[in-house]
């Protein structure tokens, strides 16, 4: 019996000691990447696009035996050389993290080896799997760029190029058939014709030109992102932009002075005569707002039809016919308390609103369109019936503006708007100096509708705060600060400036002004392309952006050949730098149908193709103003202007 139960004992033990023989699943390869880069492990010839310098990753079904991983893992070129490599572990040693010594080589095909020595931590077995790929090719990239021999490849703006030389220079050969100007361009506003040459084994590419560039243009390199080099490099588009320097060569025949400024004056009046509202003869706001006329710009070719009759660009019984349609307009048109909207329709005479609640009467718009009008009046024979007849018309449309009533209550100052829908909501009290003096002005002129000299002191001059004692570039301002030049145009297109009052002499506050903005534009704080002696105005105009009212408070590198060309009585020597070059030099990129476009800026090679009313009419009028006073002397013989002169104690 002793000897049965020890047999027994010997069974029961080493049965419970036998090892569990019950096989391990395999190790399963779960995702393979190199970096973002999936590989497929059983098609090569998907795997043709990998990164060259982010990690290999690969991931398991279960945790690595962390120790296995060294044997278990090589990558070699097809070539047989290895990659060293080293390992991190993440989720849990879940997933392996190999990196190389050094970036993988570009374009070349490599096996990545997981081999049966790799194990799971459970000694789970991998059977072994060799994946292939191939590197993306190597980045082809330029290493030099010259410019008529000097180097400009890290040089911002490249500047004052006079003829088309350049040479760029790659990291390694491109493939010849790309040496063409489908992929390597020059070009402006449209491309310029080059030829293209190859050297230095076809890794300097070279592009000429004897084409002779315009001035001050914004041009630019443009290379293809399909450049391929010998070993399949790729490259990114690339773009450099230049810009030319001054053609001494005129765009233009040579005129004298006093032509040019003839011609400019006769191209400048086709916008108020030829491009006018066909049924209301008004002023068209711009050469694209259709039935949209502007009360404002139309006083302004009101003034700008007397230049034309007494130029000769038409004839007198013309210029009388056409105030005769305008006047039939005006007669009709809207009419708030005597003042017109800022915008109308040419057709109609229904208010456009010129904002939502900008839908009413303008008063600073309608002075402008009384200055014309008087001026005008002041230009008509009482002694001809016709004549006479207009300017009776005129005086009863002059008359009915209710200059006092745009006080609000009787208020020491002048409000801008009035609407029948919003009442005074627009609320601009026309409080200090800016564009509004003819306002205040034309408001104590009125025989029917007059203000006291105590609403142009405490409205316009501020009781005396409107003087300000600046200084810019060393030149002394009296009134406003930096400002657009527009101030000093629109009030005294027919109200002489060679006036003084308590606060300023006006002729010299035009005079510094204009000679502050050239300074600007010589000096050039912000470095724009082209602003010189020669090119400068800034003032309200449209810019590449829209519209904006530039100043040298508020320079965006937009010239606008009003701002100069309305300032020759002036500035008459800086003026006519600024017209030759407007002229001569820009030529026909500025100068169009009706004149020079409106701006430009040639630091983005953007020119306008509009024309403003507002921007056109005082080039005209303020040339004439310069070679005769013409509508300076009509507008002060005006007896009502004499005697707002002698109210407001003007002296001359």
């Amino acid at each position: 019996m002793k000897y049965l139960w020890f047999i027994g004992f010997l069974l029961f033990f080493s049965c419970s000691e036998k090892p569990d023989e019950t096989p391990k699943p395999p190790l399963q390869l779960n995702e393979l990447r190199i970096g973002s880069y999936t590989l497929n492990p059983t098609d090569p010839t998907k795997n043709t696009a990998a990164p060259i310098d982010q990690p290999i990753q690969g991931n398991f079904s279960t945790a690595l035996d962390v120790n296995s991983v060294t044997q278990g893992i090589q990558l070699r070129l097809k070539s047989g050389t290895e990659t060293p490599l080293s390992f991190t572990f993440l989720d849990n040693n879940k997933t392996f993290s190999a990196h190389p010594e050094n970036s993988l080589e570009p374009f070349q095909e490599y096996d990545l080896i997981l081999n049966n020595n790799l194990k799971g931590i459970g000694g789970e077995v991998f059977p072994g799997l060799t994946v292939s790929f191939k590197t993306v090719p190597a980045t082809l990239s330029i290493t030099s760029l010259t410019f008529n021999s000097v180097e400009v490849l890290n040089t911002s703006p490249v500047t004052d190029i006079k003829q088309i030389q350049i040479e760029i220079t790659f990291s390694t050969s491109i493939k010849p058939t790309f040496a063409t100007n489908s992929y390597f361009r020059v070009s402006n506003t449209q491309n310029i014709p080059v030829t293209i040459t190859l050297s230095e084994n076809n890794s300097k590419v070279t592009l000429t030109s004897t084409e002779k560039l315009p001035s001050l243009m914004r041009h630019q390199v443009w290379i293809s992102n399909e450049v391929t080099g010998t070993n399949e490099e790729t490259f990114t588009t690339y773009t450099k932009p230049f810009y030319s320097g001054i053609n001494t060569d005129p765009v233009f025949p040579i005129l004298s002075d006093e032509a040019l400024l003839t011609l400019v004056q006769q191209q400048t009046f086709k916008y108020f005569w030829d491009f006018a509202h066909p049924a209301s003869g008004m002023a068209r706001e711009r050469n694209s707002s259709g039935d949209v006329v502007t009360s404002g710009g139309s006083g302004f070719g009101l003034m700008a039809i007397i230049v034309g009759i007494e130029r000769g660009f038409i004839t007198r019984q013309q210029g009388i016919e056409r105030l005769d349609k305008i006047l039939d307009f005006l007669e009709t048109a809207d009419r708030f308390h005597g003042a017109w909207s800022h915008w109308i329709n040419g057709n109609t005479g229904k208010v456009i609103p010129f904002s939502t609640k900008d839908d009413g009467g303008d008063l600073v718009e309608t002075s402008f369109l009384v200055q014309g009008l008087i001026t005008f009046r002041q230009f008509l024979n009482a002694a001809d019936p016709i004549e006479n007849s207009l300017i009776s018309r005129i005086n009863t449309l002059w008359h009915a503006v209710e200059w006092d009533w745009y006080r609000k209550n009787n208020e020491n100052v002048l409000y801008w708007h009035w609407s029948p829908n919003y009442n005074w909501d627009m609320n601009f009290a026309m409080y200090g100096y800016f564009e509004q003096q003819i306002t205040y002005f034309l408001a104590a002129a009125s025989p029917t509708h007059s203000i006291p000299k105590t609403v142009y002191t405490n409205g316009f001059a501020r009781n005396g705060a409107i003087v300000r004692n600046d200084n810019f570039y060393g030149i002394p301002l009296k009134l406003g600060g930096l400002f657009p030049l527009f101030w000093v145009h629109y009030s005294y297109l027919g109200l002489d400036p060679h006036f003084s009052d308590e606060y300023a002499n006006y002729w010299e506050q035009g005079v510094n002004a204009s000679r502050i903005s050239q300074a600007h534009c010589i000096a050039n704080p912000k470095k724009y392309i082209g602003y010189s002696e020669s090119n400068w105005g800034l003032t309200s105009s449209d810019n590449q952006s829209g519209y904006s009212a530039h100043s040298p408070a508020n320079d965006l590198g937009v010239i606008t050949p009003t701002a100069a060309l309305s300032s020759f009585p002036y500035t008459p020597v800086e003026s006519m730098k600024a017209l030759k070059f407007f002229y001569y030099t820009l030529g026909d990129r500025l100068w169009g149908a009706y004149g020079f476009y409106d701006a430009f800026n040639l630091t983005t090679g953007w020119t306008a193709s509009s024309y403003l009313a507002i921007d056109q009419g005082p080039i005209l009028i303020m040339i004439e103003n310069h070679r005769t006073g013409l509508l300076w002397n009509l507008f002060m013989s005006a007896p009502e202007v004499q005697d707002a002169v002698t109210k407001l104690n003007f002296t001359y």
